[in-house]
């Protein structure tokens, strides 16, 4: 499986690289041509939180919008790998208290939070963590209010054997152009179900949620109303300092963008986000060793956006933090390296 991953960002100590990390990128455009690669487009790896549009997807296409009076940034947030904030849960409960759903039914579980305000907020109220301050319990209400929409049970919401569930996969292997058998099949870090695919057809999905004109009326509907939510409230899709709402937040209207764990990274460029008629672009990238810290998932993309030219050089100065490139000093801020891409983009003729 190495073979399908090749060098994408390194890190510099003094004269000689002394790390290495992998990649793969696919660049697809809506109609599933291969506009772009590196390493292997056809390398099968599971979305992750990466997916979570898509899980949304089948919810809002069957009018969970207008069934429960959901405002757009309701909806990203069930798009969403939330930081946890209070924000955050004010929003999630409104969902909630609109799909008849409560905390307790949540089935996430709970984790440490990594925002600090919000852990020293929490200390100083003596509050503990809880499951709406899990990353993924956005996805997980719209999961229970896509089983209320439809009068299913909420008890196994998660099963894969559950009518949402289904409807899910459904959906998305038609986003992604493959049939059910093509899918493999995994559980989540939150107990939900995820899927593996080949990046070329995640890139395909996303391009198409970007670009929907070929998709049937109350899908492509749909599609437009996630992609509107996630770019208007790119604050509810992560949270203060995370990558994809910067991002989104620095170039408009222009990309929507999930990250996944283990090194994920999924992107739709909308029509014209690179000039004038340019068309839609899907893009899908994995870091091959899972990229815990995310600082090679994040330069990589900003690499690729800048390669593709859909990026502005005042754009990137905004993300500097992020990459392509930084510096990189020791406990004693003495500079002793650099962190950078080394990949170029084969562009298919």
């Amino acid at each position: 499986m190495m073979s399908s991953y090749i060098p994408v960002f390194e890190l510099t100590r003094g004269e000689a690289v002394e790390s290495i990390h992998f990649g793969a990128i696919a660049v697809v455009d809506a109609q599933a041509r291969l506009v772009a690669s590196y390493g292997d487009p056809q390398v099968v790896t599971y979305l992750r939180s990466s997916a979570k549009p898509m899980q949304a997807l089948p919810f809002i296409e069957h009018g969970g919008q207008a069934a429960f009076g959901l405002t757009l940034r309701e909806i990203s947030l069930m798009c969403a790998s939330h930081s946890g904030t209070d924000d955050h849960v004010a929003v999630l409960r409104s969902i909630q208290a609109k799909a008849g759903i409560t905390e307790i039914d949540l089935m996430c579980g709970s984790h440490p939070l990594s925002h600090r305000p919000t852990v020293e907020a929490m200390r100083q109220r003596g509050e503990s963590v809880s499951p709406n301050r899990h990353n993924c319990s956005g996805k997980h209400t719209g999961m229970m209010a896509h089983a209320r929409l439809h009068g299913w049970t909420i008890a196994d919401y998660i099963n894969p054997t559950h009518p949402v569930q289904q409807e899910i996969v459904q959906t998305f292997v038609e986003m992604c152009g493959l049939s059910r058998e093509q899918v493999r099949h995994g559980t989540d870090g939150c107990s939900a179900p995820n899927f593996a695919v080949p990046l070329r057809n995640a890139a395909l999905a996303f391009a198409r949620l970007s670009d929907p004109a070929g998709l049937p009326p109350a899908r492509a509907d749909a599609c437009r109303t996630i992609t509107a939510a996630m770019m208007s409230y790119p604050d509810m899709v992560g949270g203060p300092d995370s990558f994809d709402t910067m991002l989104m937040q620095v170039t408009g209207s222009r990309i929507v963008c999930k990250g996944g764990a283990e090194g994920y990274q999924v992107l739709g460029l909308l029509r014209g986000a690179i000039g004038p008629d340019s068309p839609t672009l899907g893009i899908a990238l994995k870091i091959s060793e899972g990229d815990q810290r995310g600082q090679a998932r994040q330069a990589v993309i900003l690499e690729v956006l800048r390669q593709l030219g859909a990026i502005t050089p005042a754009e990137l100065e905004a993300l500097a933090k992020f990459g392509p490139s930084f510096s990189l000093y020791n406990w004693r801020k003495l500079l002793v390296g650099e962190a950078r891409t080394c990949f170029q983009l084969h562009f298919e003729r």
